[in-house]
């Protein structure tokens, strides 16, 4: 019979983050992610089976960490009478900024990308679609309170994929951009997809 494991706590694994942000993946035993932990590699086996394990629970906490903190962050502003420009620019940014900003003062940023796309594209997408879903109600409350106007050409469903998928864009844009110039290429994003940056010709 399969040992059960214990369900590991927010702390344990910020510090799993944390871990494999600086070391890496394929520097990173179970000993070695065990001292980082501040565990005992017998303790940590109640949590994680193997380090592959542990490095899925850490990418999935930080999915669900960040889209909290985001749509929390993006109800603050609308609060404080922000425009739906701000409110989505906000989560955006937060959503997939913060991740990213993180990833960029690590010395191992390629291999756990490449590792996060290896090993957790399953948690990856999960994540998009819970994201996108909450999004596209978003983006319905907005037409409603008048926030945006929708012109019925594209769904809300349509519009919530854009944004996220141009926030993945920005994450991988190149050039590489600066990790203090993210927020602003996250705005300009969102408000070419909810505003627009071009008419179509008017027809003679």
């Amino acid at each position: 019979m399969a040992k059960k494991m214990i369900t590991p706590g927010h702390d344990l694994l910020l510090r799993v983050n944390q871990a494999f942000l600086d070391h890496g993946y394929a520097g990173l035993s179970m000993v070695g992610l065990a001292r980082e932990c501040g565990f005992t590699q017998r303790a940590l086996y109640y949590y994680f089976s193997n380090k592959e394990e542990a490095f899925r629970a850490g990418v999935a906490h930080r999915n669900e960490v960040a889209i909290a903190q985001a749509l929390e962050a993006g109800k603050k502003i609308r609060e404080s009478g922000g425009s739906a420009l701000d409110i989505m620019a906000t989560i955006i940014d937060l959503r997939y900024g913060e991740t990213r900003r993180m990833l960029t003062f690590s010395p191992h940023t390629v291999e756990l990308n490449a590792e996060a796309f290896r090993r957790c594209r399953d948690l990856m997408i999960e994540s998009a679609i819970a994201f996108q879903a909450e999004l596209e109600k978003l983006i319905i409350d907005f037409h409603y309170s008048k926030l945006l106007i929708l012109t019925g050409r594209f769904t809300a469903a349509q519009i919530a994929q854009a944004l996220a998928d141009g926030g993945r864009a920005v994450n991988q844009a190149l050039p590489p951009i600066a990790a203090n110039d993210f927020s602003a290429r996250y705005r300009q994003t969102c408000e070419m997809i909810l505003y627009g940056c071009a008419a179509t010709p008017t027809q003679i």
